[in-house]
Parts: C-alpha cells; structure tokens; sequence
C-alpha cells in the first residue's frame, strides 16, 4: 500500500449508519417533457452526492485525487427507479459502504424525497482505486483502507435493503 499522502480532509470516524447527504437541489435542467427528472441525471445526482462522502468524511475526494493522482472509478452499477422525483420535491441521499479492500468498495445509495422520507430511487456501485499514471487499479494509502474498514464495520448493523444485490430481468408468473 502507498505510504506517501496524507489524507487532505474527511476523518477517521466514527461514521454515521447510514451517511446522510442532506440539502441536495434538483437541477432545473433534469427535469425532462414527463414533468420528472429524466432518468439520466438519477446517476448524477447518485454522483454528486457520493462525491461529498468521499471528500466530507473519508477525504477521498477531488482534492485528494489530484494530490495521490488516483481515485474511484466505478466498475458497476445498479440503479432501481421507485417513485418519481420531481421539480417541486426536495431530496437527500442515503449511503452504506456494505464492503471494501485494499482497492475496491461496495456502497448502497438511496435517493429519499422529504420530508415523507420516501425512497425514489437506490443505487448498488462497486468501484476501484485507479492509478491516473497507469490507468490500472492501485491499493488505497494506508489510512484510506483504515477509513474504508472503519465505516464498513460501522454500518454492519444497518438491515440491508431489499434493494441489495438485486438481479435485472423480466419476471414472469409461473403458468398453470
């Protein structure tokens, strides 16, 4: 593991279970023709407000990924539509790191309307540490993988969602 940098901001826990992204604005330029935000900026919206995990508690961040010149890549994603969200609806963001190593973490994410703390949307992301250098994965500094194991073990006791490690398909009823 790298040994070189020190982290540039966010802390060493412990961390709330879940982290909650409070004061999140929709965009006017999201919402689409259907009176909703299009389907395309849920992603962005999931982004920005992880974006603010990484830099406000696990410094880990844009701050953070100029000064090592690596940083989270997303390898997958999942993203679960559940209510619609729109110009008038106020929301925040929900986050469980549920796992993580040397390289990789594991979070859930849910979009929460306010304040009748509807879940509209959930997104499952696996990521990787990425050398800009080389462009291929490289191991967290040391107290980045202390951080990571921190805030997985402080969020163990949350229930996990139904939403979790969900398979894409269509389903169909059983005939007979």
């Amino acid at each position: 593991m790298s040994q070189d940098t020190q982290p540039l901001g966010g802390h060493d826990g412990p961390y709330d279970a879940p982290i909650e992204i409070l004061g999140f604005a929709l965009q006017p330029g999201w919402i689409d023709y259907n009176g909703h935000m299009n389907v395309g900026y849920y992603g962005v919206a999931f982004d920005m407000a992880f974006e603010r995990l990484l830099v406000d508690h696990l410094g880990l961040g844009e701050p953070q990924v100029a000064a090592m010149g690596q940083g989270p890549y997303v390898l997958q994603s999942h993203m679960q539509f559940l209510r619609e969200v729109t110009s008038d609806m106020v929301i925040h963001f929900r986050f469980r790191l549920l796992d993580a190593d040397q390289k990789r973490g594991h979070y859930f994410g849910q979009m929460v309307s306010m304040p009748d703390e509807t879940v509209c949307a959930t997104q499952e992301v696996l990521f990787i540490n990425v050398s800009h250098a080389t462009g291929r994965s490289a191991p967290y500094p040391d107290w980045a993988v202390r951080r990571l194991a921190r805030m997985v073990a402080d969020h163990k006791a949350l229930p996990l969602a139904p939403e979790i490690g969900q398979s894409i398909g269509i389903r169909r009823k059983e005939s007979g």
